[in-house]
């Protein structure tokens, strides 16, 4: 249970609006990874804002460069209080998505935090920089009511998260000594819900898939040449049918995982899926018949058509277009052998007369988990429902995407993710927000955890880890 005055200034740290002037403050860095001028504020980001909030936390902070170019360093925070401590790692981004400037309702600007009603707007306010806060916060909270954290801390911040994290398998590889610890806990990805708590154990992998039906040079004119030459989009589109069809059912027996394990189909009985308002409503039919929608979600592999397109849409002439172009991604949980999924694709259409396109792969997240019968899970669960004194939601994964493999496989630990976000916060898109209900429930639930981290009950120590 979380000391009543520690519970108490962690509301009063989001009332006080001094959660808010702080988040503020960093979403007005623009840590766009997908862009040049991006990484600049990456660095600034990370020299400016975290680099003296985890000093502040009694941290040594050392910046390290990727190994892989393509995206921006590590900063690592490591407190030692004592070597016969546990020691926690914890992770969160400081890269987000691209602004959309121009794109946010009411003239709002992504890199201002803007406050209405019981949302706050801005880039970042909820993917990462609104929920490494939460945390940071946390601790630093925890450390001037109790004088100490009562485990060893290692705070991790990585810069290329929404790029894919290139080079951070490779890094922790490298620096197993460095991130060694007995348990993650990050914060990132949604909620079940904006109402219940949640603490999720991993996540989807993702595959990206280019399908390319590239034909001939030039476009021939559908009267003079139609019924003589194979059309690319009509081509496109039935070798589409063929891998997932108009019903959202995969029809690749390789991109399928294995059945749903009993642990994890116990774990989903009763939970429903977009429940906040505004959520949009699931579609009746739609996916495999035979699941429940938290099993399509959490459970099961989806292949989604994310772009699709031939010629010009907007301004059609009268002419077959020489090339057809699809971007595809499949959604998939642990057991999945993604590896040979981009083969198997190419596979099936050769064998349903589509040897014509071409299959490429565009990246991908490895799918993975911590078993739900893990000893951390059931201690967390327990301790975060006497913080909240009420019920907590665990997920086997979430259905989105995350570098959880590189703290599963590469690591060796368990993960607990404690989301402060809700799947309705439209991270990604223009008008991304934090629910104020959400940070200030998640820096009570965060303090919480942390306190019983440090100062297990006695009834309730701490799970060992090899």
């Amino acid at each position: 249970m979380i000391p009543e005055k520690l519970a108490r200034k962690a509301e009063e740290f989001v009332d006080s609006g001094a959660f808010f002037t702080e988040l503020a403050a960093m979403v007005a860095y623009a840590t766009e990874s997908s862009r040049p001028e991006g990484r600049l504020a990456i660095e600034a980001y990370l020299d400016e804002f975290l680099t003296p909030a985890l000093t502040a936390l009694g941290c040594e902070v050392t910046r390290y460069e990727n190994p892989d170019p393509a995206a921006g360093p590590f900063l690592i925070g490591t407190r030692v209080e004592s070597p016969d401590l546990p020691t926690v790692l914890v992770y969160g981004h400081a890269d987000v998505v691209e602004g959309q400037a121009g794109r946010w309702s009411e003239g709002r600007d992504p890199w201002t935090l803007t406050a209405e009603g019981d949302r706050w707007y801005g880039r970042g306010a909820a993917d990462n920089k609104g929920q490494h806060l939460v945390n940071l916060a946390a601790l630093r909270l925890l450390l001037a009511d109790q004088g100490s954290l009562g485990f060893n801390l290692t705070f991790l911040l990585e810069s290329g998260e929404e790029i894919g994290s290139p080079g951070f398998a490779e890094f922790a590889a490298a620096h197993r000594e460095l991130l060694r610890a007995d348990v993650l806990v990050a914060s990132d990805g949604p909620r079940l819900d904006a109402t219940t708590p949640t603490l999720f154990l991993g996540a989807r992998g993702g595959l990206g898939l280019q399908l390319t039906a590239d034909l001939r040079p030039d476009a021939y004119h559908s009267g003079n040449w139609g019924g003589l030459l194979r059309n690319p989009a009509t081509t496109l589109a039935g070798a589409i049918a063929t891998l997932v069809d108009g019903h959202g059912r995969i029809r690749v027996p390789e991109l399928l995982p294995p059945a749903i394990p009993p642990e994890v189909r116990e774990a989903l009985a009763g939970v429903t899926v977009a429940a906040s308002p505004g959520d949009p409503v699931p579609d009746e039919g739609w996916g495999e018949p035979e699941l429940s929608a938290a099993e399509r979600l959490y459970a099961w592999n989806t292949l989604e058509v994310l772009a699709l397109g031939a010629a010009d849409a907007e301004r059609p002439v009268n002419a077959i277009p020489g090339s057809a172009r699809a971007v595809l991604q499949l959604r998939y949980v642990v057991g999945t052998d993604a590896d040979q999924a981009a083969d198997a694709v190419a596979r099936h259409l050769a064998a349903h007369g589509y040897p014509m396109v071409d299959v490429q792969v565009l990246g991908s997240f490895a799918a993975s988990r911590t078993p739900l019968d893990d000893p951390w899970v059931r201690w967390t669960k327990t301790t975060l429902e006497e913080v909240t004194g009420g019920p907590i939601a665990v997920l086997p994964n979430i259905g989105g995407s995350l570098p959880n493999a590189v703290f599963t496989d590469v690591l060796g630990l368990p993960t607990l993710w404690l989301p402060h976000s809700y799947p309705g916060c439209l991270q990604h898109a223009p008008d991304e927000h934090l629910l104020v209900q959400i940070a200030r429930e998640g820096l009570v639930l965060a303090a919480g955890l942390f306190h019983a981290l440090g100062r297990p009950p006695a009834d309730r120590p701490l799970p060992t880890h090899a």
